[in-house]
């Protein structure tokens, strides 16, 4: 006996599927609203600027986000030397700023960064473990937050960073350091003495074992001859605690090369360095 089709049945088959698909795809439009604020160019890319906790805050969108929407935290002095974030905007990247003003990577200034990693993350969607950058006094803010959130990190990158305090802006090594911006220092962090700040025992230098708990990758380049931030009393003593603790650091040295100019002419080891740890 032949067998009539049936076609309830058949349209049950291909329609439950579909509405999944759909269902699907509306939660993921509805994780990922547009970014708030006007959008402007920034390098060919699309810009918004908007405030966080009272800072204002930047969110540079790659014209196609990559797997997972991984993004790149720039700590300091945006735009500047930007060859790595776009080289990784480029490959779809998202990159991010917060303004906390110069306050050193202090406790106050990390709560910002928290408000602004909890609103990045869960209502826009991007990933939950983004690449911190830290230039200059950035190296700061990046290890500061690093080590009190591995578990929300992929990897770091130092461009000449400040690893330690005493050091810039103390100045009690062989640097000048900076007088102004070391009772500024003083005054953010709360402390009471200079002796108190030369005891403190967060300082990125010596509360490096949580990220190197977390097996989180680190990435410098560093001048051998910065006269600013002192390449054998920052990035050098990080190296050596780092991988005595058992962590990963990779180290590109810039012979001869000062503080600035910072970055390198072919980005390319720093980027796909950062592509590789953050998928």
């Amino acid at each position: 006996m032949t067998r009539i089709p049936d076609h309830k049945s058949t349209k049950m088959r291909w329609l439950v599927p579909a509405l999944c698909i759909l269902f699907v795809c509306g939660l993921a439009f509805a994780a990922a609203p547009a970014f708030p604020g006007a959008a402007s160019d920034y390098h060919g890319y699309e810009r918004h600027d908007f405030t966080v906790d009272g800072c204002n805050a930047i969110v540079v969108l790659p014209k196609t986000p990559a797997s997972g929407n991984p993004w790149i935290w720039r700590a300091e002095f945006f735009d500047h030397h930007p060859e790595v974030d776009l080289g990784l905007v480029a490959k779809g990247f998202h990159l991010v700023f917060i303004d906390v003003g110069n306050t050193f990577g202090c406790p106050k200034a990390m709560a910002h960064w928290d408000v602004f990693y909890d609103r990045l993350v869960k209502e826009f969607g991007l990933s939950k473990k983004p690449v911190l950058e830290g230039l200059s006094r950035g190296g700061l803010y990046v290890y500061n937050w690093g080590e009190a959130n591995p578990d929300k990190v992929s990897c770091i990158f130092g461009d000449n960073p400040v690893c330690d305090f005493k050091s810039w802006p103390g100045g009690k090594g062989k640097g000048p350091g900076s007088p102004d911006d070391w009772k500024k220092l003083l005054q953010n962090y709360g402390f009471v003495s200079e002796a108190e700040a030369l005891a403190y025992p967060k300082n990125p230098l010596n509360n490096l074992k949580s990220l190197a708990d977390a097996k989180i990758p680190l990435i410098h380049i560093a001048g051998d001859a910065d006269e600013v931030v002192p390449f054998e009393e920052n990035t050098v003593i990080l190296k050596e605690r780092y991988e005595k603790l058992g962590g990963n650091m990779t180290l590109i040295v810039k012979k001869g090369f000062k503080h600035h100019p910072h970055g390198l002419d072919d980005p390319t080891p720093v980027v796909n360095f950062i592509v590789e740890h953050a998928s």
